[in-house]
């Protein structure tokens, strides 16, 4: 029978916590627990793990009675709050989840999911030694850059190639190597604000370069440009603005005049495009974004972009461009603190070389979601709510838009049709709703075994087919049901 202990007038503090059973007490029927209701075929976690849990429950019974609230402290009770935790710390970390937000390289989520071949090409190497840096052929010393250089430098027709770990690297990496102790001349207007509230020029300004902003916010000339360089100039810095848009009363230079203007100085253009579109946005009825490989068939001498954005694939930060200046960045420093480890190396391999055979579209998630009919999701969604309205939960197909997201294409969104779940308050305890039932049932979905993300809109919750693979539909479903019915 379970002890309450609801104030000290009922028991002292002092009787009470000699009531608390030892830790071996709760260790018994913790393993029952767990053989009861652990996840199917998951061992029994070491003995550690376990005694770790059972004392972490009667410290926190301790710190109950002592604060004089109430607790149970039968053994049954602190078994149970043990096995809470063990099965909270069994869960990987991070949570895989199903991205039904519609938000296809959504970076709370993860952004870009990774293709089949980048997912086997990953297991392998972590299976076992690779040859990271060793050449075969010759058995000596090799680099790992080889591979994904060679990659790049077809795809982008580019003199050569690096990698690094992010975009933001590979920035500090070119900046440091090019322009330390020098001037770098940008647009005012391209002073982007990444996420996390991360500033282009404070992560620039790490480089050692001074920044010359020309030009205001939403008009910048080649006169700018071209009155803004000195002899202290090292270089001249394009920036994407990959993540926002200013439309009305603007106007930029073309790539191929700073271009122009860089080379009759004797400077390099550097073009940090972001989110590194290796196909044609356009095709999908996108506004055209804008490419690696355009931006050196232009003139710029260097260029860099992400690896999991709209490329699809692990976070990196890839630089492409001028033989010359991709060697001044090799032999620096610094790229031994940015370098690219083993795993994301195999996987962004892998991811490239879907590009070099042409079937990205069909093998990269983030193009293959961009890339998927309307019909097909229609049919998706009308599935969904059929087993939904079968389970008694209120559903609908409604039309609406996903977005690219990831810093990507701002603006830019592809019509697609949700699956719209209206629970009703008797569906959802109603302590719960605070009369908003559709959130409840969002904020459930988020504890679901596998977590659901979802958005909110109009007392419903949208399920977007678009962003949710196709593996995953019995899985959601699911999750849906146990939220909306328990």
């Amino acid at each position: 029978m379970a002890r309450q202990h609801h104030s000290p007038k009922n028991q002292s503090t002092a009787e009470a916590l000699r009531t608390l059973p030892p830790v071996d007490a709760v260790l018994r029927p913790l393993t029952a627990y767990w053989t009861e209701r652990g996840t199917a075929g998951e061992p029994l976690p070491a003995q550690a793990r376990l005694i770790r849990a059972a004392r972490a429950a009667l410290q926190a019974a301790r710190t109950a009675i002592l604060d004089g609230r109430p607790i149970d402290t039968s053994i049954e009770a602190l078994a149970a709050d043990a096995f809470e935790q063990v099965r909270q710390e069994a869960l990987p970390s991070p949570r895989p989840l199903i991205n039904a937000t519609g938000v296809i390289i959504n970076t709370n989520l993860g952004r870009a999911p990774l293709s089949d071949a980048a997912l086997k090409a990953i297991a392998d190497v972590a299976a076992g030694y690779s040859a990271l840096e060793y050449d075969l052929e010759r058995g000596e010393r090799g680099s790992r850059q080889t591979p994904v250089r060679k990659l790049l430098s077809e795809l982008l027709r580019a003199e050569d190639a690096l990698v690094v770990n992010n975009n933001a690297a590979a920035m500090l990496v070119a900046l440091t190597a090019l322009a330390a102790g020098r001037e770098v001349v940008i647009s005012r207007g391209e002073l982007v604000e990444i996420g996390g509230g991360f500033r282009i020029p404070d992560v620039l300004r790490q480089s050692g370069a001074r920044l010359i902003e020309v030009g205001t916010t939403n008009r910048t000339r080649m006169s700018d440009f071209a009155a803004a360089i000195t002899p202290e100039t090292a270089l001249l810095l394009s920036v994407h603005p990959s993540n926002y848009r200013i439309v009305g009363f603007t106007a930029a230079p073309a790539l191929h005049e700073l271009a122009d203007l860089a080379h009759q100085h004797h400077l390099p253009l550097v073009h940090d495009l972001g989110s590194g579109a290796l196909l044609r946005t356009e095709q999908w009825g996108l506004a055209h974004e804008p490419m690696p490989q355009e931006s050196l068939a232009a003139g710029a001498d260097l260029v860099c972009f992400s690896g999991d954005k709209l490329l699809g694939g692990p976070q990196a930060g890839l630089l492409a461009g001028k033989a010359e200046l991709i060697a001044r960045l090799e032999h620096h420093p610094l790229m031994r603190a940015m370098r690219i480890d083993k795993l994301t190396l195999a996987g962004l391999v892998a991811t490239l070389r879907a590009y070099s055979d042409g079937t990205a579209e069909a093998e990269i998630p983030v193009w293959r979601m961009i890339a998927t009919p309307l019909p097909a999701i229609k049919s998706r969604a009308q599935f969904w709510t059929e087993v939904l309205q079968q389970a008694g939960i209120g559903a609908s197909v409604q039309e609406g838009h996903s977005t690219i997201g990831g810093g990507s294409m701002p603006g830019e969104t592809l019509p697609t049709w949700h699956c719209a779940v209206a629970p009703t308050p008797s569906q959802i305890a109603p302590a719960a709703t605070n009369g908003d039932a559709a959130s409840a049932l969002a904020a459930r979905l988020h504890t679901s075994q596998t977590p659901v993300v979802a958005r909110v809109l109009r007392e419903r919750v949208l399920l977007d087919p678009r962003t949710v693979l196709p593996e995953q539909d019995a899985l959601l479903l699911d999750a849906v049901k146990a939220a909306a019915t328990e």
